[in-house]
């Protein structure tokens, strides 16, 4: 099993940037609930729903392609843009990933 690292960057104040390893077929969102780091996932992190939403900075050809599905999921996100992702779909596949999660502050009950 491989293992990358994942660069973490909070749009939320006062989150520093993380790095953490992530191995070969794990997602963005598994390694953030690893860590303690919140990102909501309403659905379980199964593709159904889109606040586990995340930008994909740099690495998007290491981490599996978009399907159908996820992007009728971003379309649904708060605020997406051309290199929106849904964090229980970064799953890697190889190499280095580096994402920014919006802030999780606008979610109720945080």
């Amino acid at each position: 099993m491989n293992i990358f690292k994942v660069k973490i960057n909070f749009e939320e104040q006062g989150h520093e940037p993380i790095e953490l390893p992530i191995a070969e077929g794990e997602s963005v969102l598994d390694v953030c609930l690893e860590n303690g780091i919140e990102l909501q996932h309403n659905c379980g992190g199964v593709c159904g729903c889109s606040t586990c939403h995340v930008y994909v900075n740099r690495g998007m050809d290491n981490i599996q392609e978009i399907a159908d599905k996820e992007e009728d999921f971003i379309d649904r996100a708060v605020n997406p843009r051309i290199n929106s992702r849904l964090g229980c779909q970064c799953v890697i596949i190889d190499g280095d990933i580096e994402v920014t999660l919006p802030d999780q502050s606008q979610f109720l009950g945080h």
